[in-house]
C-alpha cells in the first residue's frame, strides 16, 4: 500500500498524464490516417495520346486568357496568402483547435516582431474553442478526483476549470511569446511536408529541442525548455492545492507538458495531409 503522502503527491500529475495519453491516442489516430492517405494516393494514369500530330485548332468553347490575368487555380490558397503577409496562419487542427503558428511551404518568411508574437499567442490562447477544451479537462479531473484538495461539486469543478485554463494560457505565453521575444527565437512550427512518414515524424519530434532564431538559424529551443519549466513551477507552487506543491510534482508536470507539446508538433506535421484528403472526398 502506498503511503498517504505518496497518494497526494501523485494526484496532481494525474490530469497531465491523462491529457498526455489522450494526445498519444490522437497522434496514433493521426498516424493511421496519414498512412492511409499515403497508401491511397496513387499517381494519376498517363493521358493517352490523341494524335501523333499536335492539333492546331483550338476548341470553340475555350476562351483566350486576357493578358495580365492569372488563372485562379494558380493563386495560392487563402491561408498561404495569410502566411506570406502576416507570418501566421488561420488554420485549425481538425477544423477546431487554433493552429495559428504553423506554416506550410514557407521556408523564407520575415521574422515576427515581439508584438506580433504576443498578439498571435493571445489570439490562440483566448480563442472561443479553448474554453470547452479546458472544461472537458476539468471534467476529467473532477471524475477522477484528481487533486482532491479542490473538492467536489460546482466549487471543485470551478477551481479545476480555472487551473486548467491558467495552466494552458501561462504555458502558451511563456513558450511562444515571452521567451521567444527575449531570446529572439521563432515560435512558429514550419511543416516539413517532405520525406517518409518516419522522417517527418522525427523532424516534428526534434522541434521540441531545436528551433529557428529570428535570423533563420537553427538553435536549441530554449523557449520550450525554460518556458515549460517556468510554467510548471508557477502552476505547482501558486494556485494548485498545497499537497501538490512538491519539486517532484513540478518536475512531473514539466515532463508532461514537454511530452504534450512534442505530440502536438507531430500532429501539426501531418494534419495538412489529412485535411487535403478530407476536402478531396467532399
Amino acid at each position: 500500500m502506498p503511503s498517504g503522502k505518496a497518494v497526494q503527491d501523485t494526484g496532481g500529475s494525474r490530469l497531465r498524464t491523462r491529457k498526455t495519453r489522450m494526445f498519444i491516442a490522437l497522434f496514433l489516430a493521426t498516424a493511421a490516417g496519414t498512412a492511409s492517405c499515403i497508401a491511397q494516393d496513387k499517381p494519376d494514369a498517363p493521358t493517352p495520346k490523341q494524335s501523333d500530330m499536335p492539333s492546331t485548332q483550338s476548341s470553340p468553347t475555350e476562351k483566350p486568357q486576357a493578358p495580365g490575368k492569372r488563372d485562379k487555380s494558380e493563386e495560392p490558397p487563402d491561408k498561404d496568402r495569410q502566411s506570406q503577409t502576416s507570418g501566421t496562419s488561420k488554420d485549425r487542427l481538425f477544423f477546431t483547435l487554433p493552429n495559428f503558428l504553423t506554416l506550410e511551404n514557407a521556408n523564407q518568411v520575415p521574422p515576427l516582431t515581439a508584438g506580433q508574437k504576443f498578439k498571435v499567442v493571445a489570439r490562440s490562447s483566448f480563442d472561443y474553442v479553448q474554453y470547452p477544451w479546458y472544461g472537458f479537462l476539468a471534467g476529467i479531473s473532477q471524475a477522477e478526483n484528481s487533486e482532491p484538495g479542490y473538492g467536489q461539486g460546482a466549487a471543485g469543478y470551478g477551481k479545476r476549470f480555472g487551473a486548467s485554463t491558467a495552466d494552458g494560457t501561462i504555458e502558451n505565453f511563456l513558450t511562444s511569446a515571452v521567451f521567444p521575444s527575449l531570446l529572439r527565437q521563432d515560435p512558429r512550427f514550419f511543416q516539413s511536408g517532405k520525406g517518409s512518414f518516419w522522417h517527418r515524424t522525427g523532424y516534428a519530434i526534434t522541434r521540441v529541442v531545436v528551433t529557428r532564431t529570428d535570423s533563420g538559424h537553427s538553435q536549441v529551443n530554449y523557449s520550450e525548455i525554460f518556458g515549460s519549466a517556468l510554467a510548471a513551477g508557477i502552476s505547482t507552487y501558486s494556485y494548485h492545492p498545497h499537497a501538490d506543491k512538491t519539486l517532484r510534482n513540478s518536475a512531473s508536470v514539466w515532463g508532461s507538458q514537454v511530452g504534450y507539446d512534442t505530440i502536438t508538433y507531430v500532429v501539426k506535421e501531418f494534419w495538412p495531409d489529412i485535411r487535403r484528403k478530407i476536402r478531396k472526398k467532399k
